[in-house]
């Protein structure tokens, strides 16, 4: 039984109707909330995926996803829809979901950003993120926009003939276009230009005609926020924008999440915090940890696990802020990773920046968009002539411009080819996720009861001791970065008396520190090991009771989950 595609993009009523017949077919493991709304009304749906016969989501360490904030990028959601029904079919046959469903949760977040999603998937229109107009309410008064020129329902690029143009035909195969010598004159050269119409052309001046809906929502988050004129796209205040605003409000409402992965396209890579600032900014046994969790990630998925500063910037003198990992990172100690789903490079066989021997630096994700050999684009084009069943690169046809004039329209589909994986290769690309996903949950801190016993004082009085543990590979606080920002309160301890009974020593409610995991251990045969129980916390009380009476201890703690017990005095 499948509740959704996988070899195909979805609109959201399919979505809605996908996540809705999943809660109703698992009402034990999943149930679906509306967060928030979008600009233009869409419910941002979440799923919560647990076992709730084992206790709330709220009681258990969780790992968060959510997909789809820029508009374009629409597979990631499948690889949420793929994680929700990998889940709740596994369950009770797959040992490691019902392990992980049974004492921890998942938020998925399928689609952040509804509005631009439906407009892209209705009518093929490509706008960053929100339909939102900003920062004015109007459109560009000239230039070209990018739409279907020639009614074959594509839009590709314009090449024009100009013999100051830059571009020329390649000699090997003249589909492709190479850069002209820097001293080279005398030869057909062309301008390139995205397929559009062109509003207002004066007849010699080329320009781009912008977007009106010029946010960005993955730069309206609180982490490092900039106003537009150092940020474009970043909107006029943090959470400005309610797709936004809807993720920080429950991501801040549920402590319990020590886990994010935000999910969009494309690079074919892992990407860490931060984008702001070298590794050096890092408590140490955090980048220890992330590169742990990176090293995991590249094993199931095969992508690069890279960090956005050293290896992902745009340019080298600028960082990007206001970003969804950096600000749960930052501000509330949570491991949190952008994957970039896709590389039509790598499907190419492009293999720099992918070999697991590349040290980090070495190589820049985003140069290959600045320039790259010749050689790429011809093992591209190669590829996608014998993969892409002639949907990838189109051979380019004259055309008679309105505007413009003579023109060849063809080149790249990037919309089919690059924003996204093709249909056929989607359910394949997406898939690995799943099980980094619940790794993630499964590394996650985990409060278990360790002891609870009691011992006769006399007179009706009596010692009570309650040890628990954590059991998981995280610490409780899940991050130094958390103990810095005071973000992770300490284990609490608490005693329920009954009607006549009273404490002689100790208070009801206290809290007993942080409970180690054992993520920081050192080697085992390094000659130094010393495995101290820095994993348990205890509390002590002294009750006056009558033999016979029952106690209930709880011990709680935001991250790492609730332990209840009741001991009976005697």
């Amino acid at each position: 039984m499948s509740f959704f595609p996988f070899d195909r993009y979805i609109k959201h009523d399919e979505l809605t109707a996908g996540l809705q017949a999943v809660a109703a077919a698992f009402p034990n493991l999943v149930k679906i909330e509306s967060i928030g709304k979008s600009f233009e009304g869409r419910d941002i749906w979440c799923a919560t995926v647990t076992n709730f016969e084992t206790g709330p989501d709220t009681e258990k360490p969780a790992v968060w996803g959510d997909a789809n904030i820029h508009a374009t990028e629409v597979s990631p959601t499948t690889a949420l829809t793929y994680l929700l029904e990998k889940l709740v079919t596994g369950y009770g046959t797959d040992p490691e979901i019902t392990r992980a469903l049974d004492t921890r949760a998942f938020y998925l977040v399928p689609r952040v950003n509804p509005d631009g999603a439906e407009l892209y998937l209705t009518t093929g229109r490509s706008i960053r993120s929100s339909t939102r107009p900003y920062p004015y309410d109007e459109e560009a008064l000239e230039g070209v926009k990018r739409e279907d020129v020639n009614g074959d329902g594509l839009a590709l690029q314009m090449r024009l003939l100009d013999p100051d143009g830059p571009w020329k035909k390649d000699s090997v195969d003249p589909r492709l276009m190479v850069r002209r010598d820097p001293t080279e004159t005398g030869g057909e050269y062309y301008r390139i230009l995205p397929e559009g119409f062109y509003k207002n052309y004066d007849g010699i001046s080329l320009k781009m005609q912008g977007n009106k809906e010029g946010l960005d929502l993955n730069r309206n988050f609180p982490g490092h926020w900039r106003t537009e004129s150092e940020q474009y796209g970043a909107g006029p205040y943090p959470t400005s924008e309610p797709e936004a605003r809807a993720l920080v409000a429950f991501i801040t409402g549920h402590k319990n999440i020590c886990h994010a992965v935000t999910f969009h396209t494309y690079s074919g890579v892992l990407l860490r915090p931060y984008g702001t600032q070298a590794d050096e900014s890092f408590p140490a046994e955090d980048l220890w940890t992330y590169q742990t969790i990176g090293k995991k990630g590249t094993e199931l998925t095969g992508y690069p696990a890279v960090s956005v500063y050293h290896d992902f910037k745009y340019h080298p003198k600028e960082v990007i802020t206001g970003v969804f990992d950096d600000w749960c990172y930052e501000h509330l100690g949570i491991f949190a990773w952008t994957t970039e789903i896709w590389s039509p490079q790598r499907q190419a066989g492009i293999t720099e920046g992918f070999d697991d021997k590349t040290k980090q630096g070495a190589f820049k994700f985003t140069t290959w968009g600045r320039n790259h050999d010749l050689e790429d684009d011809r093992k591209l084009l190669e590829w996608a002539d014998s993969q892409l069943e002639g949907k990838g690169y189109y051979d380019w046809t004259p055309f008679e411009h309105p505007d413009l004039g003579p023109v060849e329209i063809g080149g790249w589909d990037m919309l089919y080819s690059f924003r996204n994986p093709p249909p056929q290769f989607l359910e394949k690309e997406i898939a690995p996720f799943s099980d980094w996903l619940l790794w993630q949950a499964l590394t996650t801190p985990r409060l278990a009861l360790h002891q609870l016993d009691v011992a006769f004082l006399g007179e009706d009085t009596w010692h009570v001791r309650l040890v628990v543990k954590n059991t998981g590979w995280l610490p409780s606080y899940v991050t130094k970065k958390a103990l810095e920002r005071k973000y992770a309160r300490a284990v609490v301890a608490e005693l329920t008396l009954p009607e006549g009974a009273s404490l002689v020593t100790g208070k009801e409610r206290l809290e007993v520190g942080q409970v180690e995991g054992f993520c920081y251990k050192p080697p085992a045969n390094g000659g130094y090991t010393a495995d101290t129980t820095e994993d348990r916390a205890r509390a002590e009380w002294i009750v006056k009771a009558a033999a016979g009476t029952e106690l209930t201890v709880t011990a709680r703690h935001e991250r790492a989950g609730v332990v209840r017990a009741t001991v009976t005095l005697g």
